[in-house]
């Protein structure tokens, strides 16, 4: 009997060594949330809850696997993982489907997003090529680092997603920050993007971004249709109050008011039927698990894993913003789903893989190099 004891304990110290449990807890706390709320917004349908809660558990095997990779093992990976992940951010363009444009490739089972693999694999490219040409970045290689990132981000905007084109651009980008560029640089590509948002708006923006753009100017221009969405989310918000209307219990999801209310709206049921409290609980989490990648990024002894497990974390709270701004109306509405609330597989999965990638540079702790 103590023989196998022993065993089961040995194997679950090999099992369990690499796991971080602080964010391990975080990040199951978000899930759970996700999934009490998915259960009420999609009207108690348990084939969806399933089917999301089978998401996570691929995601936290994906997660599990990763972080028994050493950040060595991971960091010769990253030019044949970014590689790898722009052959189906072509095809999509060819055999994609969606409402708004071809962001999915529809693998009978399910419905596979390519951009989600690039929030991870793009901030993993990028820290390897800065890594390999040594702080602070010199102007060639920043030039070579932007070009790392524009080739995916341009692939991304002619889907046309450019939500998830923005949030793919930051990843990559708060690599060059972490990696000590100048602010210059920051104020050239601002000024840059903002001399070119006139020629943007008439050649590049499609109609319904164009709507995006002034109905988060004044949502009332169009209250039945293009700010329909904002307007109701703000409703939903704003009724929930303290504590909120009660689980199962929210009005403007279940009568359909709020659109997309299993995905990308989500964040306004949560409000509505759990209140601020609910809300204030629920950005706390996030607000660890950012926190976490960043103090494990300030732990690591070398320059890949402390670019690449703070552009992670400093990704994580941009998700939050975007999606936290749009719902609430201070940000456009731009299609960004809230990391492990709403519903869908393939940014779940690749936001736990992430974390099993910083999980790996917590507990790997190679000599400094």
């Amino acid at each position: 009997m103590k023989v196998i004891v022993h065993w089961l304990f040995d194997l679950w110290l090999r099992f369990a060594r690499t796991i971080d449990w602080p964010l391990l807890a975080a990040l199951v706390g978000l899930m759970a949330i996700g999934l009490a709320v998915l259960h009420s917004a999609s009207g108690e349908d348990p084939r969806m809850v399933t089917a999301q809660a089978l998401r996570y558990g691929a995601g936290l095997g994906a997660m599990w696997a990763l972080s028994r990779l050493t950040p060595l093992r991971l960091r010769a990976m990253a030019p044949l993982v970014y590689g790898l992940s722009l052959i189906p951010l072509v095809l999509v363009l060819f055999i994609g489907t969606g409402r708004h444009g071809q962001h999915w490739i529809n693998l009978g089972l399910f419905y596979f997003q390519p951009a989600e693999l690039l929030k991870l694999s793009l901030p993993m490219m990028a820290a390897w090529y800065l890594n390999q040409a040594g702080p602070p970045p010199r102007p060639m290689a920043v030039l070579t680092c932007l070009l790392i990132i524009g080739l995916p981000t341009g692939l991304i905007m002619l889907q046309p997603d450019l939500g998830t084109a923005v949030l793919v651009a930051a990843s990559g980008l708060f690599v060059l920050y972490l990696a000590g560029l100048s602010w210059w640089w920051f104020a050239a590509v601002a000024g840059a993007v903002a001399a070119i948002a006139p020629a943007a708006w008439f050649w590049m923006l499609q109609p319904y971004q164009k709507d995006r753009l002034l109905t988060f100017l004044d949502p009332e221009r169009d209250p039945l249709g293009a700010g329909w969405n904002i307007i109701q989310s703000r409703i939903a918000i704003g009724s929930g109050g303290t504590t909120g209307k009660g689980w199962g219990e929210g009005t403007q999801a279940h009568l359909n008011f709020v659109p997309e209310h299993t995905t990308d709206f989500i964040f306004a049921v949560l409000a509505e039927e759990f209140g601020w409290v609910g809300v204030v609980v629920t950005l706390a989490l996030y607000l660890f698990v950012v926190g976490r990648c960043l103090w494990i990024a300030s732990e690591a002894r070398e320059g890949y894993s402390r670019l690449l497990a703070g552009a992670l974390g400093l990704a994580m709270f941009v998700y939050v913003l975007v999606n936290g701004g749009m719902v609430s109306g201070l940000l456009p509405v731009v299609g960004v789903p809230m990391p492990l609330l709403s519903y869908g597989g393939t940014a779940a999965v690749s936001l736990l893989a992430g974390m099993g990638v910083v999980m790996s540079i917590g507990s790997h702790k190679p000599a400094r190099g």
